[in-house]
């Protein structure tokens, strides 16, 4: 029995990972991206009702800016839809409404707003409950202030500094390492000055305005400069900070996953990396579920996966007189390879004893698979194509595939 017919069609493998996950995306047919996330609150609106909020945003969604929109509007529940902006050939359309012509911007019941301080802001005047700012008067104007200073503090421009800035010398280094280090010591205090892990006593906006920036920060200076946040005990309050995120559900769906930061930061940038990536998000109680979610995304979307494989990633020099045929057919299988390993592996080694023959598999389609699972691990992007823990879940299970077949 060849091994190819030993799994599952696209057709079984997509039936079977959306009777396992809840997730679901819009599609966007021959639009950048191919899919777009549904809005949890999405479902509260009455049928053929146009949302309150319309949201302009990146292609990519990376932008940690955007990031601080959509995680406000997702943990307050309010439907809206988005308009992806191509930063790298901005609409003229765009452009004349946007006065900044940056992103985000947003339009909150009709009225334009832009900046994604003012847009949180506004979205917390029209849309009180819930709240994500304190009752309390005092400590309302607390945390309005600490919203003002997350923009003038000068936190990122110093983090960005280190992260990004190529030193003279190890002393600059060394400088530009402790002038950071004194702005997480000024974070380190003012979660310390109430109660619970948050800036101010419950989540707010304070949180939403740095969590972006420090997911970012704490996934590439361990890579590119070789300085860990995360685990660091001169600062347990920014990590106590961190695990109360890690349980809010609306930072999941908006949040990057390491990987992705990482490997835009070095395409964004071109900064090199001093230190080995980090290694994959440790599994959590829900993997099970990130990998049916990982599985249904590549299956729902994997004709334009296929198009971009045969497209970007060099395949097609394997092709035999110009014929591309077989290598399509070659990247297909090890995609439904990867969607079947992601459903039915559970993190185990793969059970070769399914799939028969894998002293016999041909070295052309060997070769052609090799290309296609090690392109699309590097390719996907969170959460662009999927959540965060689907992706981590995704680049796992085509680590262990690779290693399993070749």
């Amino acid at each position: 029995m060849s091994i190819q017919n030993t799994v599952s069609s696209w057709e079984q493998l997509l039936e079977i990972a959306q009777k396992n996950t809840p997730a679901r995306r819009v599609r966007r047919p021959g639009q950048s991206p191919s899919t777009a996330p549904i809005p949890s609150s999405l479902h509260k609106l009455p049928p053929n009702t146009t949302p309150p909020v319309l949201l302009y945003r990146d292609t990519n969604s990376w932008c940690p800016f955007c990031e601080r929109v959509w995680f406000a509007l997702e943990e307050k529940e309010i439907p809206f839809e988005t308009e992806f902006i191509d930063l790298s050939n901005k609409p003229k359309w765009y452009t004349d409404l946007v006065p900044t012509t940056l992103v985000p911007a947003a339009k909150i019941e009709g009225k334009l707003v832009y900046e994604s301080k003012d847009i949180l802001l506004t979205l917390e005047e029209r849309f009180s409950n819930p709240p994500l700012l304190p009752e309390d008067p005092e400590e309302n104007a607390v945390a309005r202030q600490w919203v003002e200073d997350a923009e003038t503090n000068g936190f990122r421009d110093v983090a960005y500094k280190f992260l990004r800035q190529t030193p003279v010398n190890n002393d600059e280094l060394a400088n530009l390492q402790a002038t950071f280090e004194a702005k997480l010591d000024e974070l380190e205090q003012a979660l310390g000055k109430y109660p619970g892990p948050y800036f101010v006593s419950s989540f707010s906006l304070v949180d939403i305005m740095y969590s972006p920036h420090l997911d970012r920060l704490a996934a590439n200076l361990p890579v590119y400069r070789g300085y860990h946040i995360k685990r660091n005990p001169r600062f347990p309050r920014i990590n106590a900070w961190f695990e109360a995120l890690n349980q809010r559900p609306a930072y999941h769906r908006v949040k990057s996953d390491d990987t992705t930061n990482n490997l835009l930061l070095r395409r964004r940038w071109g900064v090199s990396p001093v230190g080995n990536p980090l290694p994959l998000d440790v599994a959590t109680s829900q993997e099970i579920q990130y990998q049916a979610e990982a599985a249904e995304r590549l299956s729902d979307n994997r004709e334009v996966a296929i198009g971009d494989i045969l497209k970007n990633s060099g395949v097609q020099a394997l092709a035999v007189n110009g014929d591309v045929s077989a290598v399509r057919e070659a990247v297909d299988f090890h995609l439904r390879l990867l969607a079947d390993y992601l459903i039915n592996g559970n993190g185990a080694p793969l059970p070769w004893g399914r799939v028969a023959g894998k002293d016999n598999v041909d070295p052309f389609s060997a070769a052609v698979g090799a290309i296609t699972l090690a392109y699309v691990r590097n390719r996907i992007c969170a959460p662009r194509d999927m959540s965060a823990g689907a992706a981590t879940a995704f680049r796992a299970a085509a680590d262990k595939l690779l290693a399993s077949i070749y």
